[in-house]
C-alpha cells in the first residue's frame, strides 16, 4: 500500500470511525477512545482504500478471504470484489458466530472449500479472539489459514497470540498509527 493510500485510509478512519470519550469495550474494560471501523469500511469513498490496503497484504497463494461475521464481512467482500476486477479470483465467506441448525448447517456461509488457502480478516481487533475463532472454524472446514489481517489493530497483542498458534498476523494500521496507545490484552 502506498504512503498516500495509507494516509487517506488513516484520515478517513479518524474522521468517520474514531470517537473519543469514555467507552466500555467488549472485554469489559474502559477506554478513552473507540473505533467503529465499519463507518469507514462501509462507505463508498473508503471501500477501495480498504480493499487496496488488504490486497497489498494478501499472499499470492491465497484462494479465499473471510472471517467472523459481522466485522469481517465488509472487508472480505469488498476485497474479493476488487480482486476479481483485477483478474485475481478470491472466494469470499463468513463464519457464523454459532452453528446453523437448519438447512445445510455449519458455521461457514459463502464460498470456502477444503484445501483453500485463506486470509482471515476483521475490521478491528483488540485482543484477537474473533480472528482466532474464525481461523479455527476455517481449519475445521479443512482449509489452511495463511494469514490473519485486521484493518486496525488497537490492542497490540494479536501478533503474539497468533504466533503462538503458528499463524502470521498483519494489520493495515495500528492504534499508534491513529495517534493512540495500544490497549493491550
Amino acid at each position: 500500500m502506498s504512503a498516500e493510500h495509507a494516509r487517506a485510509l488513516r484520515d478517513h478512519l479518524l474522521e468517520h470511525s474514531v470517537k473519543t470519550g469514555t467507552f466500555t469495550l467488549k472485554s469489559g474494560r474502559t477506554s478513552t477512545w473507540f473505533i467503529d471501523s465499519k463507518q469507514t469500511v462501509c462507505r463508498p469513498e473508503a471501500m477501495l482504500l480498504v480493499a487496496h490496503a488488504v490486497l497489498s497484504l494478501v499472499p499470492p497463494e491465497t484462494t479465499a478471504i473471510g472471517g467472523l461475521t459481522m466485522g469481517a464481512d465488509p472487508v472480505a467482500f469488498v476485497t474479493a470484489g476488487v480482486a476479481a476486477a483485477r483478474g485475481r479470483p478470491l472466494k469470499a465467506f463468513s463464519v457464523r458466530k454459532e452453528v446453523k441448525d437448519h438447512g445445510a448447517g455449519g458455521r461457514i456461509a459463502g464460498a470456502l472449500d477444503p484445501g483453500d488457502k485463506v486470509v482471515v480478516t476483521e475490521d478491528t481487533v483488540t485482543r484477537g479472539t474473533s480472528l482466532l475463532e474464525a481461523a479455527h472454524a476455517v481449519q475445521a472446514a479443512g482449509a489452511e489459514v495463511v494469514l490473519l489481517v485486521a484493518v486496525v489493530d488497537r490492542g497490540g497483542t494479536v501478533e503474539a497470540m497468533a504466533a503462538a498458534e503458528g499463524l502470521p498476523f498483519r494489520p493495515v494500521l495500528t492504534a499508534p498509527d491513529l495517534g493512540f496507545p495500544f490497549e493491550g490484552a
